[in-house]
């Protein structure tokens, strides 16, 4: 992963994969996991996403891990509370009251810093990874949550058209990174109706692996 690259964005606020208000499909579907309240969501490379507003509204706790600090801090102003920050080996930790968001790679974040994780949500995270990272990501995901259940967004277009991120992460490829840990359902399969950043038609593939 060209962590230079993630930097650079959120130092230029070159943002456009954060969205201004809860995902919808995450909003119509996440319940579909039937998690009690109180329950772990894990979000990998999370940003400053208000997914985590709306998950934590719906009685969820958060846990999060994030490159930049820039969009740790700005998440945290969003939510209106104040952080304690610490270290915890490589990492920083950013925590207030139900939500724990870890800055730094995504590699070094271990199960006991976690702690036990009841689902993951990831919309921007398998996609923002070039294909040769895919495969480690995967493992090391399923490997820090315990093969706990995943709510997956995914884009599928023609990748000769347009470079990502995000990439185009095939039915095939969601199979072979997870199949083996996992039950896969695809529960919906949406076009996108203004194309991909404008450039090419491309849909978004919801999964439930549990």
């Amino acid at each position: 992963m060209d962590t230079d690259f993630w930097h650079r964005k959120w130092q230029k606020n070159e943002i456009g994969f954060h969205q201004s208000k809860a995902n919808p499909h995450l909003v119509a579907h996440f319940k579909e996991l039937s998690l009690g309240e109180g329950s772990l969501v894990f979000l990998p490379l999370c940003g400053k996403t208000r997914d985590i507003g709306w998950l934590l509204s719906e009685g969820y706790r958060v846990a999060g891990v994030e490159l930049s600090e820039i969009a740790v801090r700005q998440l945290f102003e969003d939510l209106g509370v104040e952080p304690t920050v610490s270290e915890v080996g490589k990492l920083m930790r950013f925590s207030a009251k139900d939500v724990d968001i870890f800055v730094g790679d995504f590699f070094d974040l271990s199960a006991d810093l976690i702690g036990s994780v009841d689902a993951v949500y990831d919309r921007a995270a398998l996609v923002a990874l070039p294909k040769d990272t895919r495969s480690l990501y995967a493992a090391h995901l399923t490997k820090v949550t315990g093969k706990s259940p995943q709510f997956l967004v995914c884009y599928t277009y023609d990748q000769s058209l347009m470079d990502g991120p995000p990439f185009s992460v095939s039915n095939d490829e969601i199979t072979r990174l997870y199949g083996e840990s996992y039950d896969l359902t695809l529960i919906a399969t949406i076009d996108l109706p203004e194309n991909l950043k404008g450039k090419c038609a491309a849909q978004e593939n919801i999964w439930m692996l549990r």
